[in-house]
């Protein structure tokens, strides 16, 4: 009988109480995008110090690597552990999605640079331009996605192709070579769990009132499209898209 297929999330923030009530975790929130029948699904909580064993890497069929409220370009001990592991995981040629900080701090493994978003905070529903390369997948041109940053890749790293920009970022995507794949949008959130995180930002005072409201009226105006995420994603991670 053929092995059951393994994925490891490299989480990189901790479940808020209201992520774990109601949907048990970050953990079961990227499952709900990207599980497929038979598969198995780890998580290593790598902002508290877990990573994969070296040897344990070669297991898994690919690696997700999740948002996070730290910075990309910080030098916390365990972004730089990550960033060791993610440059490992690049010279083994293994399937890495970087997801918001993990776009970013992939960006940063393999050469490019990372740092505040030149036009600011970007929250709410937001569409995205695909590249020519990217548009031949049937991806459509204006595509939705959920965003919470105020941090964005600033240059690409060598020998990456950006896959995707929008009015206030310029590297919404990129890949390089077949194995690696990073998106500055959350195609894993609902509309639910970015409303909470507006509130939790409120409350740290790290966004204004004003802010909040425009977000709420981005949800209002538009949806995500979830399914094309869905398919982009499972497609990329699984080896079923040539990029």
């Amino acid at each position: 009988m053929k092995d059951k297929r393994r994925f490891a999330v490299l989480l990189c923030a901790e479940d808020t109480e209201y992520v774990k009530k109601v949907y048990g975790g970050y953990l079961e929130v990227f499952m709900a995008l990207l599980e497929e029948e038979g598969e198995v699904w780890d998580v290593y909580r790598v902002a508290k110090g877990e990573l994969p064993a070296d040897d344990a890497v070669e297991i898994y069929d690919g690696f997700v690597v999740t948002g996070s409220r730290s910075d990309a370009h910080g030098d916390d001990a365990w972004i730089q552990d990550l960033v060791a592991l993610l440059r490992r995981l690049h010279q083994r040629r293994r399937k890495v999605l970087g997801i918001c900080f993990g776009h970013q701090v992939l960006c940063r493994a393999l050469g490019g640079k990372t740092g505040r978003a030149v036009n600011g905070w970007d929250i709410g529903v937001t569409c995205i331009h695909p590249s020519p390369s990217l548009s031949k997948l049937l991806i459509p041109p204006h595509l939705p996605v959920i965003q919470c940053h105020q941090d964005e890749v600033w240059e690409l790293p060598p020998l990456a192709e950006a896959l995707a920009r929008s009015e206030k970022t310029g590297i919404e995507m990129f890949k390089c070579g077949d194995h690696i794949m990073g998106i500055q949008g959350h195609p894993e959130y609902t509309k639910d769990i970015l409303l909470h995180l507006v509130d939790r930002l409120l409350q740290h005072k790290l966004i204004q009132d004003c802010h909040a409201e425009a977000v709420r009226e981005s949800l209002d105006a538009r949806e995500p499209d979830r399914g094309v995420w869905e398919r982009l994603c499972k497609g990329f991670l699984k080896g079923r898209l040539s990029l």
